[in-house]
């Protein structure tokens, strides 16, 4: 773990572990009707407008042309391409149940691929407009199996031992495996063995380097902790008539003071966790305002819709500011050194240490804050970021924002039903509002304007 000082260079889804049987695909399973054809195109086309992609800062889109390649136009192509496709996988996910294996992006078009386990689902995927692939084993059990791992990682010296020593493990989707990453290929096998999976669903891969954190009121701007080290700002917030901002557990723990960039007093960390997660948030004093804004040259964050696989992200910290990639894998453990964090996602974004806590964006939509990696912005790196609902929905903060949002808003009075402003809401869950049921086609936080009849990209009435 790396901790950069002040003056000096710084820095589950299933519930038991699944052998051969539980990872076996459901080829047989009855398959839905093409009945959700519509929804699906419907939440694509309704994406980039609903999610403010046209908001996306000129940075980023710099960003995007540096690190990827990519024209101005091409980059915000495909900032409106990853839109759609989430919004179509999301209502995809709802369609196919027990045979939905995940999603990702394929190319430079950000082209979406839809894995099930049923031979039937194919033609309602490719009538949805996304390319099907028929794999073995759904993603429920993919899931479950990461979990079996990070079970094993827990159980005592030895298995944390094991653990150190293969600290990264992953659902790879595209690939239909569960990934684990090792310096030492013995101790990964000892670790799949412990979890009593079938060795034919994980696939070892030896690496050179263990990821450690990345230590050092805008999103990417630096702060002090104690006086002492560095870590980066993730996401300004507020918590009733409180302001202040998250960033990663292991930059502070709850009490310890904060100053800002320009070393006046800011405030204080009011709740930490690392590891098991790797998150925190500091309430600052009233010399302090929350702006919706990630670094100088940053436009507004309008929201936290989560990105899929292979979707474009870019990651501002005060060691190297701005730096994009794609999102690898979602619901990654890693091992470091003090701990397992679980259910971080893994980006080939380079960072450095003092980017530590800092912002991941994709588009306009927040996605989590910076924990830890491996190489540098030098010659390139991996980095992992805990994600931004978890630590929103855990401490009851509301994610600041720019206040627009993608419909006309509630109109008059209130409609009544279960939904409300503020709340974070996982894929899947079902609300009301007024007499119609919706539930939730990508996890997000809401707000003011992203009432479900105003955002069929994140709601489907039901």
């Amino acid at each position: 773990m790396l901790r950069r000082p002040a003056r000096a260079a710084c820095a589950v889804l299933a519930t038991a572990a699944l052998g051969l049987t539980a990872l076996q695909g459901t080829a047989g399973a009855a398959s839905p009707t093409p009945a959700p054809v519509a929804a699906a195109r419907a939440a694509a086309s309704a994406a980039p407008e609903n999610l403010g992609v046209a908001a996306a800062a000129p940075a980023l889109i710099e960003a995007l042309q540096r690190d990827l390649g990519l024209t101005a136009g091409q980059a915000r192509t495909r900032i409106a391409a990853e839109a759609r496709a989430g919004a179509l996988a999301g209502a995809l996910a709802q369609a196919l149940g027990g045979g939905w294996a995940g999603s990702w992006l394929e190319g430079p078009d950000a082209a979406p691929a839809v894995a099930t386990t049923r031979t039937a689902d194919l033609a309602v995927i490719r009538a949805a407009g996304a390319r099907p692939v028929l794999v073995d084993r759904p993603l429920a059990a993919l899931d479950g199996a990461l979990a079996a791992l990070d079970r094993a990682a827990g159980r005592g010296p030895a298995g944390r031992a094991d653990a150190l020593a293969a600290p990264v493990r992953y659902v790879d989707v595209a690939a239909n495996t569960v990934v684990v990453q090792a310096t030492d290929r013995a101790a990964a096998e000892r670790l799949v063995a412990g979890a009593g999976l079938d060795r034919a669903a994980v696939r070892v891969e030896t690496v050179a380097e263990a990821p450690r954190p990345l230590y050092d009121l805008r999103g990417g701007d630096a702060y002090y902790i104690d006086s002492s080290s560095r870590c980066s700002i993730g996401f300004p917030i507020t918590r009733g008539t409180t302001q202040g901002f998250v960033s990663a557990g292991h930059c502070g723990r709850a009490g310890s003071s904060t100053t800002g960039a320009n070393r006046a007093a800011q405030g204080s960390f009011q709740a930490s966790v690392f590891p098991g997660n790797d998150m925190s948030w500091v309430a600052t004093n009233s010399s302090w305002t929350a702006t919706p804004y990630v670094n100088s040259a940053s436009g507004a964050v309008t929201g936290s819709v989560l990105q899929q696989v292979g979707a474009s992200v870019c990651r501002s910290g005060s060691t190297t500011g701005w730096h994009c990639g794609t999102i690898q894998q979602h619901n990654t453990s890693v091992t470091y050194a003090e701990g397992t964090v679980s259910g971080v996602t893994r980006t080939n974004v380079c960072a450095e240490p003092g980017d530590s806590g800092g912002s991941f964006i994709s588009g306009t939509q927040a996605q989590g804050v910076t924990s830890g990696g491996t190489g540098n912005c030098s010659q390139g790196g991996t980095t992992y970021f805990q994600p931004v609902n978890p630590i929103l929905q855990g401490y009851g903060l509301t994610l600041k924002t720019d206040g627009q949002g993608p419909g006309p808003g509630p109109g008059p009075g209130n409609p009544g039903g279960t939904w409300a402003a503020g709340t974070v809401y996982q894929a899947g869950a079902t609300v009301t509002y007024g007499s119609t049921s919706y539930r939730c086609l990508q996890g997000h936080q809401a707000q003011v304007g992203w009432e479900p009849p105003n955002a069929p990209a994140l709601w489907q009435a039901v």
